[in-house]
Protein backbone atom coordinates (compact mmCIF):
# COMPACT_ATOMS: atom_id res chain seq x y z
CA UNK A 1 0.00 0.00 0.00
CA UNK A 2 1.51 3.13 -0.88
CA UNK A 3 0.08 6.66 0.04
CA UNK A 4 -1.11 9.16 -3.06
CA UNK A 5 -0.54 12.44 -3.18
CA UNK A 6 -2.85 14.67 -5.07
CA UNK A 7 -0.64 17.46 -6.57
CA UNK A 8 -2.34 20.10 -8.19
CA UNK A 9 -1.34 21.41 -11.38
CA UNK A 10 -1.03 25.29 -11.08
CA UNK A 11 0.50 27.64 -13.59
CA UNK A 12 3.14 30.20 -13.16
CA UNK A 13 0.73 33.18 -12.79
CA UNK A 14 -1.43 31.31 -10.30
CA UNK A 15 1.04 30.89 -8.25
CA UNK A 16 2.48 34.17 -8.41
CA UNK A 17 -0.40 35.61 -7.13
CA UNK A 18 -1.27 32.87 -4.48
CA UNK A 19 2.09 33.97 -3.06
CA UNK A 20 1.46 37.83 -3.51
CA UNK A 21 -2.13 37.01 -1.13
CA UNK A 22 0.19 35.16 1.10
CA UNK A 23 2.57 37.93 1.47
CA UNK A 24 0.20 40.32 2.28
CA UNK A 25 -1.35 38.09 4.47
CA UNK A 26 1.99 37.84 6.56
CA UNK A 27 2.65 41.26 6.52
CA UNK A 28 -0.92 41.92 8.00
CA UNK A 29 -0.03 39.26 10.37
CA UNK A 30 3.08 41.05 11.35
CA UNK A 31 1.98 44.10 11.70
CA UNK A 32 -0.50 42.86 14.60
CA UNK A 33 2.08 40.66 16.32
CA UNK A 34 4.79 43.40 16.44
CA UNK A 35 1.77 45.56 17.67
CA UNK A 36 1.25 42.92 20.68
CA UNK A 37 4.75 42.91 21.53
CA UNK A 38 5.19 46.40 21.99
CA UNK A 39 4.48 48.09 24.62
CA UNK A 40 1.42 50.58 24.02
CA UNK A 41 1.21 50.03 20.48
CA UNK A 42 -2.30 49.39 19.57
CA UNK A 43 -3.96 47.66 16.09
CA UNK A 44 -7.17 46.98 15.22
CA UNK A 45 -7.98 43.79 15.30
CA UNK A 46 -9.64 44.21 12.07
CA UNK A 47 -5.96 43.96 10.15
CA UNK A 48 -5.96 40.41 12.02
CA UNK A 49 -9.63 39.42 10.55
CA UNK A 50 -8.90 40.94 7.03
CA UNK A 51 -5.96 38.40 7.18
CA UNK A 52 -7.75 35.26 8.56
CA UNK A 53 -10.53 36.00 5.59
CA UNK A 54 -8.05 35.89 2.90
CA UNK A 55 -6.36 32.79 4.34
CA UNK A 56 -10.03 31.36 4.26
CA UNK A 57 -10.55 31.85 1.19
CA UNK A 58 -7.30 31.81 -0.52
CA UNK A 59 -6.56 28.23 0.96
CA UNK A 60 -8.69 26.00 -1.77
CA UNK A 61 -6.73 28.02 -4.55
CA UNK A 62 -3.75 26.87 -3.12
CA UNK A 63 -5.27 23.55 -2.15
CA UNK A 64 -2.37 20.42 -3.45
CA UNK A 65 0.72 23.45 -3.66
CA UNK A 66 3.48 24.21 -1.12
CA UNK A 67 1.76 27.70 -0.58
CA UNK A 68 -1.15 25.80 1.04
CA UNK A 69 0.63 25.07 4.28
CA UNK A 70 1.35 28.52 4.83
CA UNK A 71 -2.67 29.67 4.49
CA UNK A 72 -3.13 26.88 6.95
CA UNK A 73 0.12 27.72 9.22
CA UNK A 74 -1.61 31.02 9.51
CA UNK A 75 -4.77 30.22 10.31
CA UNK A 76 -3.59 27.76 12.98
CA UNK A 77 -1.62 30.64 14.36
CA UNK A 78 -4.49 33.07 14.59
CA UNK A 79 -6.70 30.32 15.83
CA UNK A 80 -4.49 29.13 18.62
CA UNK A 81 -3.62 32.54 19.99
CA UNK A 82 -7.38 33.55 20.83
CA UNK A 83 -7.90 30.68 22.21
CA UNK A 84 -4.42 31.28 24.59
CA UNK A 85 -6.13 34.59 24.66
CA UNK A 86 -9.24 33.62 26.03
CA UNK A 87 -8.20 31.09 28.03
CA UNK A 88 -5.85 33.43 30.21
CA UNK A 89 -7.98 35.99 30.17
CA UNK A 90 -9.24 36.13 33.65
CA UNK A 91 -5.47 36.32 34.96
CA UNK A 92 -5.52 39.89 33.95
CA UNK A 93 -9.30 40.18 35.85
CA UNK A 94 -7.84 38.72 39.04
CA UNK A 95 -4.05 38.95 38.11
CA UNK A 96 -3.03 41.79 36.76
CA UNK A 97 1.05 40.71 36.49
CA UNK A 98 0.22 37.17 35.59
CA UNK A 99 -2.18 38.40 32.93
CA UNK A 100 0.60 40.79 31.33
CA UNK A 101 3.00 37.66 31.08
CA UNK A 102 0.69 35.49 29.75
CA UNK A 103 0.05 37.73 27.22
CA UNK A 104 3.42 38.91 26.38
CA UNK A 105 4.80 34.92 25.83
CA UNK A 106 1.67 34.46 23.85
CA UNK A 107 2.05 37.46 21.90
CA UNK A 108 5.84 36.30 21.11
CA UNK A 109 5.29 32.80 20.40
CA UNK A 110 2.50 34.63 17.73
CA UNK A 111 5.00 36.84 16.39
CA UNK A 112 7.88 33.89 15.93
CA UNK A 113 5.20 31.89 14.27
CA UNK A 114 4.37 34.89 11.34
CA UNK A 115 8.10 35.35 11.17
CA UNK A 116 9.14 31.53 11.14
CA UNK A 117 6.08 31.48 8.06
CA UNK A 118 7.63 34.48 6.26
CA UNK A 119 11.34 33.12 6.52
CA UNK A 120 9.79 29.92 4.57
CA UNK A 121 7.69 31.60 2.28
CA UNK A 122 10.82 33.36 1.23
CA UNK A 123 12.74 30.50 0.49
CA UNK A 124 9.46 29.25 -1.68
CA UNK A 125 9.19 26.35 0.91
CA UNK A 126 6.37 24.69 2.53
CA UNK A 127 5.71 25.39 6.59
CA UNK A 128 5.48 22.60 8.70
CA UNK A 129 4.80 21.73 12.63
Amino acid sequence: MSDVIEVKAVDAAEMESLKTWGWVSYFLHLIVAVAAVVPSAQVSVFLLVVALVIDLVKRGDARGTWQESHFSWRIRSVIWAGILYVVTAPLWIFFLVPGWIAWTIISIWFLYRIVRGMVAMNKDQAIHG
